[in-house]
């Protein structure tokens, strides 16, 4: 008899305290994972009073760049081992994964989870939600260039939301399309012993798509939103809390425009207003992300 494959799980850990909860979270809902803590550092990375120690003068300006960039590098690892640290300590056999980047950490994490083909990347938010939701922040990246399931976990969650981890279950976004097909499968693949509900959100005179042998439970969308992908994502978040979810899934388009960002859609609302783990699924597998 095989036995059955470990799952691979990259996370974006930059040592904050969301980034710490998404360890401890993420191996509630996978445990038994490997992990790789992946922490990518941007030059030049010091504190103002290490520059004051580390600064000689202008005429030896050459070894304070070259200091900045050793203790730089050397934070780096700290941090990733920290990360590390923690995810054994949650049973996750883990290892680090250090990288060098010039900005735009979460499209750069996107782009390290193609080498290293994860099953799922794992990121912390801080769980801002409406207005103070700051579009283009690492978690909003990631969901819209990974090619690959993401896992979004905000901060802080209540102690009813982390006992909900345990064991509630999930809920899945459906409405019949590719995306919706494809969180189903990743569902299927990532959380096989887990309860599964579908539910479907209709907009008005709009039927419930069929999903073969799953029943599916209709919503009806309420309040009144700026966006329909608003309304979809919090008459979702409500009935999570409602059925006390463990994860609420929904798919996606894949790679997004910049003007479907500045928009919004079902994906990136859900994110922000569902205050529990989300996981975004795109229905493309492997985008050209640059």
């Amino acid at each position: 008899m095989s036995e059955t494959p470990t799952t691979r799980i990259l996370v974006g850990y930059d040592g904050s305290q969301s980034a710490s909860a998404a360890i401890e979270i993420g191996a509630a809902l996978l445990p038994e994972a490997e992990a790789w803590i992946g922490h990518l550092w941007t030059p030049p990375f010091a504190s103002e009073p290490l520059r004051q120690r580390l600064w000689k003068g202008a005429a030896a300006v050459n070894e304070f760049v070259d200091a900045i960039e050793r203790e730089g590098a050397g934070e780096a690892h700290r941090l990733a081992a920290m990360g590390a640290t923690l995810a054994v300590a949650a049973d996750w056999d883990a290892h680090t994964l250090v990288e060098r980047t010039y900005g735009g950490e979460g499209v750069h994490l996107t782009q390290v989870a193609e080498k290293l083909d994860p099953d799922l990347i794992v990121v912390g938010s801080r769980g801002l939600g409406g207005a103070k939701a700051v579009l283009g922040s690492v978690s909003d990246m990631v969901v819209h260039y990974a090619a690959r399931p993401v896992l979004v976990l905000p901060h802080p969650l209540l102690m009813a939301e982390r006992a909900d981890v345990t064991d509630g279950p999930i809920i899945i976004g459906w409405d019949g399309s590719a995306g919706a097909q494809a969180a189903l499968a990743a569902v299927a693949r990532l959380f096989p012993t887990r309860t599964v509900e579908l539910a479907s959100v209709n907009q008005g005179d709009q039927h419930t798509p069929s999903a073969g042998s799953h029943d599916v439970i209709p919503l009806a969308a309420h309040g009144r939103h700026a966006t329909a992908a608003r309304a979809v994502a919090e008459t979702l978040a409500g009935h999570a809390r409602h059925r006390r979810a463990a994860l609420v899934v929904v798919g996606s388009r894949g790679r997004s425009a910049v003007r479907e960002a500045l928009l919004g859609s079902v994906a990136v609302a859900t994110v922000h207003h569902a205050h529990r783990p989300i996981m975004v699924v795109p229905h493309v597998t492997s985008p050209d992300v640059s």
